[in-house]
């Protein structure tokens, strides 16, 4: 039976597009156009989509706690217990509710492309309703879970003392640390569009090291730093101050400077190139 080669090398070709991993061209333009479609959400939908992420957020936490209270105090315990904190990110992120990290790389690369003071505008209503959205539902989960039985005494002990370790470092300190945090949060949504059945280990895997790196996230450190307000352990301006101001600004600088500018400097480049 003879072969038709012609019909051979298209399948060989189809086969190479479908194992070549797209250009960054490509990438860009898929998180640009999740990033407009963010921008077009109205006001209230951000806001219950940025409470819910919030909530979920505190699953990291509870996760950690959980899996920290059942295994032994040994110096490995840690590289288990930090697969919990993967819990919330993973909730969030295929849930597609509004996480302020993951706003600070898409809806700036459309601020970035266009320069127009309308969208200035627009990613600062994003921005703010999102963050207080976050904030708001990581104290209301904190809350509950510190002035409830939900949880044995053993395991909100272990809370306290998750909440603990995310308040030892100073003002500074937390500043550089977010913004590395910032950055692979950033990296991480880069690279989910073209992830497909890999997106869990994405999220997994990238959460983790920000985890286990103990590198300060605004809302997932937040719900820690929230339970010892809850627990009356931590004045609430004390909390703020001390955590919350400085991870916001450690990530806001991760996820736009390290990410989203290296991000559309690599397309402004390839567009000087095809032109």
């Amino acid at each position: 039976m003879p072969v038709d080669k012609k019909r051979v090398h298209e399948k060989q070709e189809d086969e190479i597009i479908d194992r070549t991993a797209p250009p960054g061209e490509v990438i860009y333009e898929a998180v640009y156009a999740e990033g407009e479609h963010e921008l077009e959400r109205n006001s209230l939908e951000l806001a219950f989509s940025g409470l819910a992420a919030g909530l979920s957020m505190g699953f990291s936490m509870v996760t950690e706690g959980i899996l920290q209270h059942h295994l032994p105090n040994t110096t490995w315990q840690p590289l288990i217990t930090k697969l919990g904190y993967s819990v919330g990110f993973l909730v969030v992120i295929l849930g597609r509710q509004q996480l302020f990290t993951k706003n600070t790389l898409t809806v700036i690369l459309p601020l970035l492309r266009k320069k127009k003071i309308d969208i200035v505008f627009n990613v600062a209503r994003l921005w703010v309703i999102v963050l207080i959205g976050n904030l708001i539902g990581a104290f209301v989960f904190a809350w509950l879970v510190g002035n409830s039985n939900i949880f044995s005494p053993e395991i909100r002990e272990s809370f306290s003392k998750i909440g603990q370790m995310s308040m030892q470092p100073d003002f500074w300190t937390i500043v550089i640390r977010a913004a590395v945090s910032g950055w692979l949060i950033a990296l991480m949504v880069w690279l989910l569009p073209f992830a497909e059945s890999a997106r869990l280990w994405v999220i997994i895997i990238l959460a983790y090291v920000v985890g286990i790196a103990q590198l300060p996230h605004v809302v997932a450190g937040t719900v820690e730093s929230f339970y010892l307000v809850s627990t009356g352990a931590l004045g609430f301006w004390h909390s703020i101050g001390s955590y919350v101001l400085p991870a916001f600004i450690g990530n806001v600088i991760g996820g736009v400077a390290l990410v989203a500018v290296g991000a559309h400097a690599e397309f402004f480049e390839a567009e000087e190139v095809s032109g």
